[in-house]
């Protein structure tokens, strides 16, 4: 009898282990995603904010805003440029 109850409470500690676990994936993957999603637009979205700032000062904010339209552009085109091994090796020497 008491042998059955510490088996079951082993089953449900290791149920509760691997909701863990799965938890503990699904974290890992939305940040790796938010991390990659800052990268490409971070440039932008910064550039925009300071246009905004220099706007909500009474300054013009034409340079930041010129910027952020730069900034855009260029992950434009690196996001319809295909990738391969070679680019990323040129990459690397500039």
């Amino acid at each position: 009898m008491k042998q059955s109850r510490a088996r079951n409470s082993f089953r449900r500690l290791r149920q509760l282990g691997q909701g863990m676990t799965e938890y503990i994936i699904i974290t890992a993957l939305i940040a790796i995603a938010a991390i990659a999603a800052v990268t490409y637009f971070g440039g932008t979205a910064r550039a925009q904010i300071g246009g905004m700032a220099q706007e909500l000062a009474g300054k013009s904010g034409k340079q930041d805003i010129q910027r952020a339209g730069n900034q855009a552009n260029q992950a434009h085109s690196e996001a319809t440029t295909d990738k391969t091994l070679n680019s990323y090796d040129n990459k690397t020497a500039q």
